[in-house]
């Protein structure tokens, strides 16, 4: 079998993880048991692009038992788990190119080793794995019926190709996915970010000023989580409405360069570059922590700072100190990169079983319906992101109404009035 990982014999540890990670994820189980007897993706070749986890590992299973032939590759360097990588290989026969903390040139060649096995449909973190196609690989397109996306940052990228009218096969919004995003960035991220920066770290966030940047669903779960820890809880915005929201939710709302002289922790969730740029961290207190909890090592001027700094070290695992010509110390955390995948374990099987039963289903539906799709791109039918709900909900042991008739027809009427 042609893969790329890190050691086999990491398996055994792997597999236990798996394992773990599968009792919290009912949705997904119940998906793989009706893929394994009616096999609806047979005979097609999938190519992901995802975070080597726990989770993602069900999802690879759940697909292969589907019928399909599977093969991964990490949508981040420093995101794969490599015992997870070693047991989907050994225990499940599913190719996978990915070694946690990878060069860049390594990177692209675990890229380029999925591509090269021709995928029918593609399934991105990040939307890397389509855009190396578009860029590189066009000659594949023609076989690719359509792809799916998890991420906002992804999802960004694609529009912005749709709209271009350089797409070349139509792609599901899965981050678009209610039961993805009202959950998956706001619980997820929320408690992994949390929980990487204290992993990296060890400090107390109660009674710090913790900066959050950008209030989308990932920044609400992040602030959200860092309020509940008893810090005082700052959001730095661009857009006015959720800006209001933010004050609205009794948060501190302000410009970055204000926050960056009071903050203790800063996180960045914008999907946007230099959010945190030279002019920021020249004014950051001695002892500022900065990590990033968006797709992309952007978010960070990670080049200023270096270009500020007059010595760098490595002080702890995933916690490098930049020392300034004043004396200051900024520490960032993971690189940069997605600090709750490169500094802890991402986040909790509980909501990636949603997040993946939505990309199971739209893997399900893209083949389904290539032929009546355009090139662009695509929300979750909401049948598909209702029925995960549902499932979600009995898994959960919860019950909810159902509309009566009158009621149905009442709410179909316009002639009920005052």
């Amino acid at each position: 079998m042609d893969y790329h990982i890190k050691d086999i014999s990491l398996a055994d540890k792997g597999l236990l993880r798996i394992q773990w990670a599968e009792k919290d994820m009912p949705v997904l189980r119940q998906i793989r048991e009706r893929f394994k007897k009616e096999k609806p993706l047979k005979g097609i070749t999938i190519g992901a692009c995802l975070h080597v986890t726990t989770e993602t590992a069900n999802l690879m299973i759940t697909l292969k038992e589907g019928g399909a032939d599977v093969y991964l590759t990490a949508s981040n360097p420093l995101s794969t788990q490599d015992d997870v990588a070693a047991a989907l290989v050994k225990y499940f026969e599913i190719p996978v190119f990915a070694i946690h903390g990878e060069d860049r040139d390594t990177y692209y060649e675990h890229l380029n080793a999925v591509l090269d096995k021709k995928p029918n449909i593609t399934m991105d973190d990040g939307a890397d794995l389509i855009s190396l196609l578009h860029k590189e690989r066009q000659d594949l397109a023609s076989n690719v019926y359509g792809g799916t996306e998890e991420t906002t940052t992804g999802v960004i990228r694609l529009k912005a190709m749709a709209k271009e009218k350089v797409l070349k096969f139509p792609v599901i919004a899965v981050n678009d996915a209610y039961t993805k995003h009202l959950f998956d960035n706001r619980y997820g991220t929320g408690q992994s970010t949390i929980d990487g920066i204290l992993r990296a770290t060890n400090r107390l966030i109660a009674g710090s000023k913790f900066v959050v940047a950008g209030y989308g669903w990932c920044g609400k779960g992040v602030a959200m989580r860092a309020r509940g820890m008893g810090a005082d809880v700052i959001i730095t915005e661009v857009d006015p409405l959720k800006a209001l929201e933010a004050v609205m939710d009794g948060y501190r709302v302000m410009p970055m360069i204000e926050a960056a002289k009071i903050g203790d922790f800063f996180v960045t969730v914008t999907g946007n570059i230099n959010v945190i740029d030279r002019q920021h961290l020249e004014v950051m207190r001695d002892g500022a922590i900065v990590s990033n909890s968006g797709h992309f090592d952007v978010e960070i001027n990670l080049n200023a700072l270096q270009e500020m700094a007059v010595k760098t070290r490595d002080i702890r695992e995933n916690v490098k100190e930049y020392t300034l010509k004043d004396g200051r110390n900024i520490y960032v955390l993971a690189e940069g990169r997605l600090v709750n995948l490169a500094a802890a374990e991402g986040h909790p099987a509980q909501v990636m079983d949603m997040s993946f039963a939505n990309q199971a289903l739209s893997a399900e539906f893209v083949y389904k319906n290539a032929d009546k799709l355009e090139k662009t791109v695509y929300k979750v039918p909401d049948e598909l992101d209702f029925e995960v709900a549902r499932l979600k909900l009995q898994a959960m042991g919860v019950q909810i109404d159902t509309l009566t008739p009158e009621q149905v027809k009442y709410l179909s009427s316009w002639e009920h009035g005052t």
